[in-house]
């Protein structure tokens, strides 16, 4: 509760004063009456498999499934389950997992698989990361959750230095600690501020012998975590925690595994492809449906899913074929993964491209409470014609960086 300082009778004078400010929203919400920056709608959105007929029609799913309707959380505590009942070997532990998790993730798991193959750690991420590594170099399957990504970072040492460095020291003895899966909620929920909104992704995509994966759906989710279950690597597999609730498909009942390190291009295009992954992603389908109709063309859309090591080839054929790119993702534009990506396209596709790579990421700067929606990519910018900003190539809205790209 906010409390004033000023005495009552001068707070009565200043709510009367014709002369004092205009309201004005003491956080990064909507704004009114907009066009372009308005709620995803994820009811009805295209990249969400809302009925069985759907999902039958993609490659990456079984086809003679039946599917039922779930939402993030739901469909990885599927994956979750399928993994302990299918191998005695699988373990689930971190902080509040016995219980189900913040995100509820794990729930249920406790009470059906045991308090041995599902049990709380303590406050120690370094500890959890060290203790997972142990367990898959004698045979183990562990799924070790960080409760944010934000509190990765104690254990960064095992993780960098241990977990991607297993695979390489054992050499020809044929040895690793696949099946090491460390989960973690990611990026902004809305009012998260400094430490429940970061995504760290692109510090594990510089680390080889580690796969970083990101899924945009529940579909996906269960899929690409079953998959990166089963790799001979430890896996980073992060989760957007925006979607945890919100987005809600149709999802096979049976287990089904997504080629990790593989792209999926999600719409056909012929003018400019968009390269992005995880939540951002919805942002692009709406800045991409807003632009066609504005200017008439036709736009490409991908979607990474593996993050480290990603798939090339998918992203220089869609650019060699429209011949202009925008990178986006909401980790800060700094050596983000979409510098990487417009380095590769830069150089696999130079003669190819017809104006340069455009990124949109967020500010190279930390998460400010009320100011989180303004910190993240939006379908536009509220700054899109700053010059300064234009200037430093950084925060920009999508549907700005597509119309100044295919403008050049």
């Amino acid at each position: 509760m906010r409390v004033s300082a000023l005495p009552l009778k001068q707070q009565a004078l200043l709510r009367s004063s014709p002369t004092r400010a205009p309201p004005c929203r003491l956080y990064s919400a909507y704004p009114p009456n907009a066009r372009l920056n308005v709620p995803i709608d994820y009811g009805s959105h295209p990249l969400l498999h809302h009925s069985s007929s759907s999902l039958q029609s993609s490659s990456f799913f079984p086809k003679s499934s039946s599917s039922t309707r779930l939402n993030l959380f739901q469909a990885i505590n599927s994956a979750l389950t399928h993994a302990l009942r299918s191998d005695d070997s699988t373990l689930i532990f971190g902080e509040d997992v016995a219980f189900g998790g913040v995100f509820r993730c794990s729930m249920n798991l406790a009470p059906e698989f045991g308090s041995e193959r599902v049990f709380n750690t303590p406050l120690s991420e370094q500890g959890i990361a060290g203790f997972a590594i142990g367990c898959a170099a004698q045979g183990m399957k562990p799924i070790a959750e960080i409760q944010f990504a934000d509190y990765v970072y104690p254990a960064f040492d095992q993780l960098v230095n241990e977990a991607a460095k297993w695979r390489y020291r054992e050499g020809a003895t044929g040895g690793n600690i696949g099946g090491l899966v460390i989960r973690m909620p990611c990026g902004s929920v809305g009012h998260g501020a400094l430490y429940h909104s970061q995504s760290p992704e692109s510090l594990f995509t510089h680390i080889p012998g580690i796969r970083v994966v990101m899924p945009r759906s529940p579909a996906q989710a269960k899929g690409l975590l079953l998959a990166s279950i089963a790799c001979n690597d430890p896996v980073i597999f992060l989760e957007p925690k925006m979607l945890y609730r919100a987005a809600v498909e149709q999802v096979p009942t049976e287990a089904y595994e997504i080629p990790l390190s593989q792209a999926e291009v999600v719409k056909e295009g012929k003018d400019v492809t968009i390269v992005s992954y995880g939540h951002p992603l919805y942002l692009c389908s709406s800045a991409i449906a807003a632009i066609e109709k504005d200017l008439g063309i036709s736009v490409e859309l991908l979607d990474l899913r593996t993050l480290y090591p990603w798939d090339r080839e998918t992203v220089l054929q869609s650019v060699q074929k429209t011949g202009r790119a925008v990178v986006v993702h909401e980790s800060m534009i700094n050596a983000g993964v979409g510098a990487e990506v417009a380095a590769t396209i830069q150089e696999g596709a130079f003669l190819k491209l017809e104006a340069p790579v455009q990124r949109v990421g967020g500010w190279a700067t930390h998460m400010g409470l009320i100011f989180e929606r303004f910190n993240i990519p939006d379908v536009t910018s509220a700054f899109c014609n700053h010059s300064a900003m234009l200037k430093a190539n950084t925060k920009k809205g999508i549907y700005d960086a597509i119309k100044r790209t295919v403008e050049y």
